[in-house]
């Protein structure tokens, strides 16, 4: 789609009544997806546009998208750089993820709701748990509760399943137990941060994967 189509679009799901524009993995399209945003704000958009984001991202891309983004929805995966590397192939998420979130946090704020109960605006931090790996979510959320303000919202997120390569890593090609799911559960609810979701440990994720 060409910077013009992206923000027709845009306008065309406020017209059919969406409540928001997602935005999902989008952090290689920054600056032409700036471009829509501003063109499609001079022909009338005015729902909230959400930055939908694995959280690997630089402070300085978070930067250029001050003033056109309303909510951000970054996920905070690993706070070890041996499982990053293990699971995402990637080198200091955990350095990179947290100083990106701060700063969305500092652009948006906790979040706002209307009176339907859809957010317009903040930041809710996601962070999914994997099996074999309850440390990590402890960590992670132990730097929530002791880094982020105590208004912060949190999703904690229980639908992980092995798909495609997956199913091969040791460690990673099974869903969670309820043990491990108690466990994560009453950590959180023992760290008491305020706001936010845990999911239900589900049985059926399988089913909501497309036949690619």
């Amino acid at each position: 789609m060409s910077v013009e189509e992206l923000a027709k679009a845009m306008l065309e799901q406020q017209e059919k009544g969406a409540h928001n524009i997602n935005l999902v993995t989008p952090t290689s399209y920054v600056y032409h997806i700036i471009e829509a945003i501003a063109l499609a704000k001079s022909k009338g958009l005015d729902i909230p546009i959400i930055y939908n984001t694995n959280g690997y991202e630089t402070v300085e891309t978070i930067d250029l998208l001050k003033g056109y983004i309303d909510v951000y929805l970054p996920d905070l995966k690993y706070y070890s750089d041996i499982v990053a590397t293990k699971c995402s192939k990637v080198n200091h998420y955990f350095e990179n993820a947290t100083q990106a979130i701060k700063r969305m946090y500092e652009q948006v704020g906790t979040p706002i709701l209307n009176e339907e109960g859809i957010i317009q605006k903040g930041v809710i931090i996601r962070h999914l748990v994997l099996p074999n790996h309850i440390l990590n979510t402890k960590h992670i959320l132990k730097w929530i509760k002791e880094n982020m303000p105590q208004d912060i919202w949190v999703s904690v997120m229980a639908q992980y399943f092995p798909t495609y390569q997956a199913k091969e890593i040791e460690g990673i090609n099974r869903k969670l137990t309820k043990k491990e799911y108690k466990e994560v559960e009453n950590y959180l609810y023992s760290l008491g941060l305020p706001n936010g979701y845990i999911q239900e440990l589900g049985t059926h994720e399988e089913e909501y994967v497309p036949e690619f």
